[in-house]
């Protein structure tokens, strides 16, 4: 059975292959762990998409799997067909994984999110199926931050403006309306690995920083947190959005919000585009209500490079684009070679814990479940991985084929209504592997099955 429709999986090892724990690899007199395989599937297939890093692609193919790479994302008709035999697939922020993407995808045991949010994947829908997802939420918070510092001093100096004009020849050389960033306030709208690094730099220059969140948390610095949103727009002179991507963020800076800013202050997002309403910040940049802003992201955005942005995607894109002292870039706020290169070692190495080990530690939809690595000395051995509906009755159901067997180690979590079982057994050959893997597989409580064997 394909591994994304069955409930069971079992692992098992391979010489020279490295350890899963990043605590088992930090201890040089550590055994040397096994590398181990899914049961059923002679090759792991793997597709990356939207030009995933170079150090992710080298992490994988290091591994032997078959690792295909495309430095776009691709429509979702193209995406249906190529999806259905890859065991695993890497995408960035433009490549939606519906829930239409994945009912095709039969082999489909994991996701990695090259990037900090997995709003393009149904994450729900992955978790019901035995696809577990990965992404990386701390590796470009500093990317995005230096970035932010960068459009704060570009807005108070004016500088697009000003480059914009030198570039067609016009000379205009001004003060009026131009100002240094110290002692001015810097508000942080969600102060989180994003907010709380900026929070830092902000400081170092000489800002006063205030920030509301929806829990209370531990300012760093001299930050203080205010307890209401309202509070934070009337009191500061830069509003920065650094929230993710949720009902109750959608359009949380509209209408009402920019009224309660400072005349002549500024709004900058980098975050996500459902969070600004942006027929409203033009209304109040044509007003003057607004001194300027800064827009990393965007409701609709392109699929890839090129003249898209225009009113066919957005229908305010025009409009956007002719305002003055307005910073527009092309969701590059992650876009650095030191970011994109820590995300493709953070999720590769994700990939490659899950492939080989069934670790489920930073999946975003499955419970973080994990065992110490099988070593070389421990012959003989599977690791059966079994995912299921967090129902009465299923673990005794799994008991009763393991007992049959010497189980080595047993654990179990779940996380809403999926359950997650993992277990290592000893003194196996290959027919009696078969033989558990089918017995799982025809208990048929949910999603899939993960047999993991020794790689040869």
């Amino acid at each position: 059975m394909s591994l994304s429709k069955s409930p069971t999986a079992i692992f098992s090892p391979s010489p020279g292959s490295n350890d899963a724990s990043r605590w088992q690899r930090g201890n040089t007199a550590a055994a040397a762990a096994k590398q181990l395989k899914p049961f059923a599937t002679e090759d792991i297939k793997i597709l990356l998409l939207e030009n995933v890093n170079q150090t992710a692609r080298d992490i994988l193919a290091a591994q032997g799997y078959q690792v295909d790479f495309l430095k776009s994302s691709l429509p979702e008709d193209e995406l249906v067909k190529r999806i259905r035999d890859v065991h695993v697939i890497g995408i960035r922020s433009k490549t939606q994984l519906t829930a239409r993407v994945l009912r095709e995808a039969r082999n489909l045991i994991v996701i990695g999110c090259f990037c900090i949010g997995t709003n393009q994947v149904d994450t729900q829908y992955a978790a019901q199926h035995g696809i577990a997802v990965f992404n990386s939420p701390f590796s470009n918070s500093r990317s995005v931050a230096e970035l932010v510092i960068a459009e704060v001093i570009a807005l108070a100096r004016q500088l697009g403006d000003r480059s914009n004009e030198l570039h067609k020849g016009i000379w205009n050389k001004v003060s009026s309306g131009c100002w240094e960033i110290r002692g001015k306030t810097l508000g942080i709208i969600g102060y989180g690995h994003i907010g709380s690094q900026l929070s830092v730099l902000a400081e170092a220059m000489g800002m006063t920083v205030i920030f509301y969140d929806a829990v209370n948390l531990m300012a760093l610095g001299t930050a203080k947190q205010v307890p209401t949103l309202e509070a934070l727009l009337g009191g500061a002179d830069f509003v920065t959005c650094h929230v993710p991507e949720l009902p109750e963020t959608h359009n949380m800076i509209s209408r009402l919000q920019f009224e309660q800013m400072k005349h002549g202050s500024y709004l900058i997002n980098a975050s996500r585009g459902s969070v600004i309403d942006i027929p409203a910040l033009i209304d109040v940049m044509r007003s003057g209500k607004l001194a300027g802003a800064a827009l990393d992201v965007y409701p609709a955005e392109p699929g890839g490079n090129g003249d898209y942005f225009t009113n066919d995607l957005n229908h305010w894109a025009e409009d956007l684009r002719s305002l003055k002292n307005i910073i527009l870039t092309p969701h590059i706020g992650g876009s650095t070679e030191e970011a994109q290169s820590a995300i493709g070692i953070e999720v590769g190495e994700a990939l490659v814990r899950y492939v080989n080990e069934g670790c489920t530690l930073g999946a975003v939809n499955l419970p973080e479940v994990n065992l110490r690595s099988l070593t070389m000395e421990e012959d003989n051995h599977v690791r059966v991985i079994y995912i299921h509906h967090n129902v009465p009755g299923v673990l005794r159901k799994v008991n009763e084929i393991l007992g049959d067997h010497n189980v080595d180690k047993q654990t179990t979590d779940s996380r809403g209504d999926v359950a997650y079982l993992m277990a290592d057994i000893s003194d196996v050959n290959a027919s009696v592997i078969k033989d558990l893997y089918d017995r799982l597989e025809g208990l048929g409580c949910m999603s899939t099955s993960h047999p993991k064997r020794d790689r040869a």
